[in-house]
Formats: C-alpha cells, sequence, structure tokens
C-alpha cells in the first residue's frame, strides 16, 4: 500500500495537457507575459529641440528617458558647454513621474511569467495530484479570476500613463521651458524616439487580459463548482430471503 502511494504522488510528466486548452493557454500566457516586460522595461528614448539662440548661435537641447519613467529627473542637456548667451540659466527637465504605473505593469507581467512556469510544472508533471486534490484547481481558478482583473488595472493604468508620456516628450514640451515660453530664445521641436515598442506593451497587456478571462472557464471546469464529486451510492439494505 505505501508503494503504490509513493508512485501516485511521485512525478508523473506527460506532455498531453499542452495539448488540451488548459496547458495550450498557460503557456500563451507564460510567452505573453515575457513580452508585456520585455517591451515596457527595457525600453529607452531621447527627444530633441532646436534652439536658435540670440546673436545666431543655434543649439540642440537633448534629453535621455526610459523606464520607469521618471521624466522630473530628465533634465535637458544642451549640445555645447553654453547658456544659449545667458537665456538659458537653468537646468530644465521634463514634466511627470510616470514610475507608479511602469513599475506596477512591469513587476506584475514578471509575477504572471513566474506563476506560469509553475503552474505549466504542476500540469505536466503533477497532474494527477491536480485533479485528485480538490483545492487545487479551486485555488488556481481564483488565482485566474484575480490576475484576469489585475491586467485589466495594470494595463489601463500603464495605457494613461503612456499617453501622459507621449504628451511630455512631444511638442508640447516647448510649453512647460521658460525661455521658450518667453521669448528669448525661438524653440522648434525636433524628434523623439519612436515608441513603438511602449505601444506594443499594450496591446500585449490586453491580449493578456482576454488570454486569462478566457481560460478562467477551462480552468473552472477543473473545480468541483463545475463536475461536483459523485454522490456516493446508497448503502443497500440487507438481503432479502427468498422462500425455500
Amino acid at each position: 500500500m505505501e508503494r503504490v502511494t509513493q508512485k501516485m504522488s511521485g512525478l508523473q510528466f506527460n506532455l498531453g495537457p499542452a495539448k488540451e486548452p488548459l496547458g495550450f493557454i498557460k503557456a500563451l500566457e507564460w510567452i505573453f507575459a515575457i513580452f508585456a516586460f520585455a517591451t515596457c522595461g527595457s525600453y529607452s528614448g531621447t527627444t530633441k529641440i532646436k534652439l536658435y539662440c540670440p546673436i545666431s548661435e543655434n543649439l540642440t537641447a537633448k534629453v535621455d528617458f526610459g523606464y520607469p519613467f521618471r521624466l522630473n529627473k530628465a533634465s535637458l542637456i544642451l549640445s555645447e558647454k553654453t547658456n544659449c548667451n545667458g537665456t538659458w540659466p537653468e537646468q530644465y527637465h521634463l514634466v511627470g513621474d510616470f514610475s507608479s504605473s511602469a513599475q506596477f505593469f512591469v513587476t506584475f507581467a514578471v509575477f504572471v511569467f513566474l506563476y506560469c512556469i509553475a503552474a505549466l510544472v504542476v500540469y505536466l508533471c503533477f497532474l494527477h495530484l491536480y485533479r485528485g486534490a480538490g483545492k487545487l484547481p479551486m485555488i488556481d481558478f481564483i488565482v485566474t479570476v484575480v490576475v484576469s482583473f489585475l491586467w485589466l488595472v495594470s494595463t489601463s493604468a500603464w495605457a494613461k500613463a503612456l499617453t501622459d508620456i507621449k504628451t511630455s516628450t512631444g511638442s508640447s514640451l516647448l510649453g512647460s521651458l521658460d525661455p521658450c515660453k518667453s521669448g528669448k530664445v525661438k524653440c522648434l521641436f525636433d524628434e523623439v524616439s519612436s515608441m513603438g515598442s511602449l505601444n506594443v506593451s499594450v496591446v500585449v497587456g490586453f491580449l493578456n487580459l482576454i488570454l486569462w478571462a478566457g481560460n478562467a472557464w477551462f480552468v473552472y471546469k477543473e473545480t468541483h463548482l463545475h463536475s461536483p464529486p459523485a454522490a456516493e451510492p446508497p448503502n443497500p439494505g440487507p438481503p432479502i430471503p427468498t422462500g425455500m
């Protein structure tokens, strides 16, 4: 009896669940979680403006920015060591701190990535324990519902932050610079690095939401809520004696 118990509780590697929606969708969630934190967390860019200073001194002011997008700490640096004929006496920064939304999105995606690895290990190696224990599928279902909701929250917050980042690093940047507003120096917006990867991160975030919300149904089917355990047959009474 002890050997049978050890065999049932041991590792039983099986690729079968990977062909089922339960395992296949989890593998997709793992891949899309990688795309989510990689496209956002690895971004770095530059925005530039042109300055036409008095006495025909032309300069370029640029600022490098990136994850976690604390733009209020990113300063504009002139192309030459000068103050634009006295019209650029201070160090100016971009506007806004969007680190909370960006870090929430990236950190959450990393945790989802780790959870997917753990879930795939259970599906592929311990599926007999997963389906044999009533609590594991229920825990998995609750986590799936919570993760779906958090994908909605984190991606929505990050999408709003990305819109504000584009505003702070775009042509509206000129409105926050005192020399440009006062007319002491003529300022023209030059260029800003493409934010295509950040746009992809938002799209991937919403795709993750769809994946996790859809997968909730397949995880739900594994719980006792969808398939309650079969009731034990009634205890038969004593046999009725037959006449001799």
